[in-house]
């Protein structure tokens, strides 16, 4: 450039502080943070402990079932085209069946709409919802997707807590608190992520009356549907359609383990037709007309999946997550400076307390889990990833063996920080 040129001025360099600041607030960021202190030399397997995806595991794979429908699906060549914005009619027809298993009113395909993955689904309604002033209710600890999408829509995010020392239930009192006119919606994830709770059907009705007193409607995430082990039998949102309007979002990542398949759905239950009426479910149409959904194929897939799953495969599932929720919750007690509040009944994780008064040299969470994957190579997720500084989300979803081993290298790790009484 010549000395004393004016420099040209681009249209395109806009601001974007707003997205690089939302994603910051993934689970997937944090653990990029932490991998990177990992010490290449270190001739030991890395033990992830800290995401929630167990598909590269051989007990964990999924079913030949559905592997299966989806080859039969690309061979057919019925599924190489562009899908309606909202997911082909059978897949939409299959997934309707599955979910009115367990609901009293029963949804219709209309009702159902893919995505790419249940991250769609959040994506979808809650740029739906968003308008200049509005608020959302989120529940802290909880999957920070939810708030990195509010912030990117200009949603106000307000937190309400889930309470530990009542099984992680929804602070009901503290939700009102929170709620004005401006308020949408309030988020739920049950089975709970990262709490590994699971709602029972009177907090879940005590949900309902409450949101339907204060005018907003439920967002359900079950991603983890039936994925419960312990003594609280698994209800869907949904069965109180009839109370309040619920949109429940879901997946088949978890159920079938395969998260990379990308096939989500975003339902509404809503016998009374209020979403219809104030034209939620036509801007949710809307928006799907201008995003790209599922893979066709994977669509295509979904009758014969849903079909011919056998309940052995979900029941192998489900006795492997108990037997590593058992393992989880027993090896956490043996280190003093690590407690765990609630023995999970669901998903795929546990949220434990850090106790740093009893750790050398150690300031917070991210700290921890840091010096961790340096010294151990196990990755944990920092809890202030999901709204709780100075606790960690463990996953439980791995090997047995491979947890045995993460839990005992954060046990060594523990006594090897441990203050000199």
């Amino acid at each position: 450039m010549e000395s004393g040129a004016v420099k040209k001025k681009w249209g395109f360099q806009v601001k974007q502080e707003h997205i690089t600041a939302t994603a910051t607030l993934t689970v997937r960021s944090a653990l990029t943070i932490i991998k990177q202190n990992l010490k290449e030399n270190d001739p030991r397997p890395i033990i992830p402990l800290g995401h929630g995806d167990p598909s590269a595991f051989p007990c964990f794979r999924t079913t030949p079932v559905a592997e299966d429908a989806v080859v039969d699906a690309i061979r057919s060549a019925e599924f190489n085209c562009y899908s309606p914005s909202v997911g082909i009619l059978p897949a939409r027809r299959a997934i309707a069946g599955y979910l009115n298993r367990d609901l009293p009113c029963k949804v219709s395909p209309d009702d159902v709409h893919l995505t790419a993955g249940c991250k769609q689904a959040i994506q979808v309604i809650l740029t739906v919802l968003a308008r200049p002033g509005a608020n959302i209710l989120l529940p802290k600890p909880g999957f920070p997707l939810y708030e990195a999408n509010a912030r990117h829509t200009r949603l106000e995010i307000r937190h309400f807590d889930l309470l530990p020392e009542k099984g992680w239930e929804v602070d009901l009192d503290g939700l009102e608190a929170l709620a004005d006119e401006n308020t949408v919606a309030m988020v739920i994830v049950n089975p709970g992520n990262p709490c590994g709770n699971v709602f029972t059907y009177q907090h879940l009705q005590k949900i309902a009356e409450k949101a339907r007193k204060l005018g907003i409607m439920v967002i359900s995430d079950e991603v983890y549907d039936h994925l419960t082990f312990g003594s609280t039998p698994y209800v869907r949102m949904g069965v109180f359609g009839s109370t309040v309007p619920v949109i429940t979002l879901g997946s088949m990542s978890k159920r079938w383990i395969v998260p990379g398949w990308r096939l989500g759905w975003l339902v509404t239950s809503d016998p009374s037709g209020i979403l219809q009426e104030l034209r939620i479910v036509d801007s949710i149409k809307g928006y799907l007309n201008i995003s790209s959904g599922p893979a066709t194929f994977v669509q295509g897939a979904v009758p014969q999946i849903f079909k011919n799953t056998k309940k052995d495969f979900f029941s192998k599932i489900v006795d492997i997550l108990r037997d590593t929720a058992d393992i989880c919750y027993d090896r956490i007690k043996e280190i003093p400076c690590i407690t765990c509040p609630r023995k999970p009944e669901g998903s795929m994780f546990v949220m434990v307390k850090l106790n740093l008064s009893l750790l050398e040299g150690i300031s917070d969470d991210m700290e921890f889990a840091l010096q961790l994957a340096k010294e151990e190579s196990v990755i944990v997720l920092p809890g202030m990833a999901v709204g709780m500084k100075n606790w960690l989300r463990i996953t439980f979803a791995i090997e047995p063996s491979a947890l045995e081993e993460g839990l005992g290298r954060i046990k060594a790790f523990c006594q090897r920080h441990a203050k000199q009484q």
